[in-house]
């Protein structure tokens, strides 16, 4: 006997209403789009040098990644040549709480990017170089032959060391630094330092905290608040947040077809756990206070495009100077060309902490070989793209692996490069552009 369709209250639809349960996990949409969405502070597209109808354009494939019913929440904010031309977000933070641009998110493994830009500080200050191994500032990981590996070999995903036992992503173990400390330390490394690109998706993040809080004796989220955060007045972008927080912080979900092997075995391997597993002990209070440096920054889109604007303008933001624009440079210097990703599965371009653009396969659309930035676990894309002096944050609640409007994400990605084309700023890129004349570890 068919299983009855599920009631849908009035004034929500389901993308495509099913016959007994989803297999996608879709969530309800309403019919008015307008009812459920937010409009930040927007300067007009003109002082960015784009269009109304343009911008526009960009929201209504937004709209349409909504539609599908797998993206709870989404925010979107854009800024071009400094100027926020875009900052909106539609859908619910909750059940029954309607998203803002102000609602904070996990960004996930878009963390992994602000996490070395503080390695890059310290790089910027002389407190430590990328050439030099890990094991001088943190001795008892060289064990196991992994005396080799250097702090540039973390950051490019190529220490060899891109996965932790199990036990090591426990909730109980997130404020437990002696036991994570240890685990580090005891890891074996499956392949010698250099020599293979294999995502490292929770250890590496580790190990450039330990590696902070030995050199200034502070802990990454007391060094990221204090150097950069602090100075450029950012509301959020730290480790977890506090607790009197948690409540505001949106929720992740458990959307799209459920994953099988063989991609479920490649993810959990690259992952540690299982896709629907993290999602659900994403939401756990422990998870969203600690300090997981690869995975657990808490955000607004809004947030993230300025984070990035302040990279593609060279180190400094509204007057305030971070980073040297060397410092930049080194940070998105290429480390690995189109080369497999052992853990991933798919060839990418890796610099000292970011996932770099590319002609013609990139995350954040054809024609950006310039662009450096970040996916988050699984929707999550912040980056910059100093070739259309555009920094960008786009945030979904959702964490689909699979289903069938995907393509419509690369669509999107694709339709903001249309209308926010090259521009001819020459000083500009020369100031932040990757250069492969330039050394990741030169002065």
């Amino acid at each position: 006997m068919l299983a009855s369709v599920p009631r849908v209250p009035a004034g929500l639809r389901l993308p495509r209403p099913p016959i007994g349960p989803d297999p996608l996990r879709r969530r309800p949409v309403p019919r008015d789009l307008a009812t459920v969405t937010s409009v930040g502070e927007e300067d007009e597209p003109r002082a960015g040098g784009m269009d109304r109808d343009g911008v526009e354009r960009i929201w209504r494939g937004v709209e349409g990644l909504y539609r599908s019913g797998v993206h709870p929440a989404i925010q979107l904010c854009l800024r071009r040549e400094g100027r926020v031309v875009l900052d909106r977000a539609i859908g619910h933070a909750r059940p029954n709480v309607p998203v803002t641009t102000g609602t904070p998110f996990l960004i996930y493994s878009a963390s992994k990017a602000v996490t070395a830009m503080v390695a890059h500080l310290l790089d910027q200050r002389g407190d430590i170089h990328f050439g030099d191994r890990v094991a001088e500032y943190i001795p008892e990981y060289g064990s196991h032959g992994k005396h080799r590996i250097t702090v540039g070999h973390i950051l490019s995903h190529r220490a060899g060391v891109p996965n932790l036992p199990p036990g090591a992503l426990d909730l109980d173990l997130i404020d437990d630094s002696d036991t994570i400390l240890r685990l580090l330390c005891d890891a074996r490394p499956s392949s010698r330092p250099g020599k293979l690109l294999s995502y490292h998706a929770i250890s590496g993040g580790y190990v450039i905290a330990e590696l902070v809080r030995r050199v200034t004796g502070r802990s990454i989220r007391e060094v990221l608040a204090q150097e950069i955060l602090a100075p450029l007045g950012f509301r959020w972008t730290n480790y977890g947040v506090a607790p009197q927080d948690v409540a505001a912080v949106g929720r992740a979900e458990v959307t799209g077809a459920p994953v099988l092997p063989p991609l479920s075995t490649l993810l959990t391997r690259a992952l540690g756990k299982p896709v629907d597993q993290i999602t659900r002990e994403s939401n756990d209070p422990r998870f969203v206070t600690g300090i997981i440096p690869s995975a657990n920054i808490v955000s607004t889109a809004n947030e993230m495009s300025r984070f990035y604007e302040l990279l593609r303008n060279g180190g400094e933001l509204d007057g305030v100077r971070i980073f040297e624009p060397r410092t930049i440079r080194r940070a998105t210097t290429e480390q690995s060309w189109l080369e497999l990703d052992l853990a991933l599965g798919f060839p990418t371009r890796y610099s000292l902490g970011f996932m770099l653009g590319a002609r013609a396969l990139s995350l954040w659309g054809p024609d950006t070989e310039q662009a450096f930035g970040h996916l988050g676990f699984t929707n999550v894309l912040t980056w910059a793209d100093p070739q259309r002096a555009l920094a960008g944050g786009l945030i979904t609640s959702g964490k689909p692996v699979l289903y069938p409007e995907l393509p419509d994400l690369w669509t999107l990605m694709r339709r903001i490069g249309i209308e926010a084309p090259k521009v001819e700023r020459r000083a500009a890129l020369s100031a932040v552009a990757p250069s492969s004349s330039s050394a990741a570890g030169g002065r």
